[in-house]
């Protein structure tokens, strides 16, 4: 990422929060990765003004307490949060949880794939991707 801001990852498992980790590391992304385990934990972080504010947001669909597609429809109404890029990042094939994210707002949606290598790919995807991009401050 050309920023320096940090990425947030919002994922309530530990394995697949590890995974994106070590993927960021192996592509030599190097933003600071916070880490919160589900929507609600992840919306009080954007919303302490100590904090600073990712770059992007990774995002699972399948969290306890408030899931994915919960998070985006509070997020995407907040205006202090709504212009943080928010990529789903989850096990889902569901064409209900494409579109709903879409709808909400998401810039992108990418299936987790199972294979390590595959996934390093699709975050490298990520990464480039917003690197080139030109984000609002």
């Amino acid at each position: 990422m050309r920023t320096k801001k940090p990425i947030l990852l919002v994922e309530d498992d530990r394995i697949d929060a590890m995974t994106v980790q070590r993927a960021l590391k192996d592509i030599k992304v190097l933003n600071k990765l916070i880490i919160r385990e589900n929507g609600e934990e992840a919306l009080e972080f954007l919303r302490d003004d100590c904090n600073v504010k990712p770059a992007i947001i990774l995002l699972d669909l399948n969290m306890p307490r408030m899931n994915g597609i919960e998070f985006l429809e509070v997020a995407k109404k907040d205006d202090a949060i709504k212009k943080i890029p928010v990529i789903v990042l989850t096990t889902s094939h569901g064409e209900w949880d494409r579109i709903q994210s879409f709808n909400l707002g998401a810039a992108g949606y990418m299936v987790k794939p199972v294979d390590y290598k595959q996934f390093v790919e699709v975050i490298r995807v990520v990464d480039l991707y917003w690197t080139l991009s030109e984000l609002p401050d």
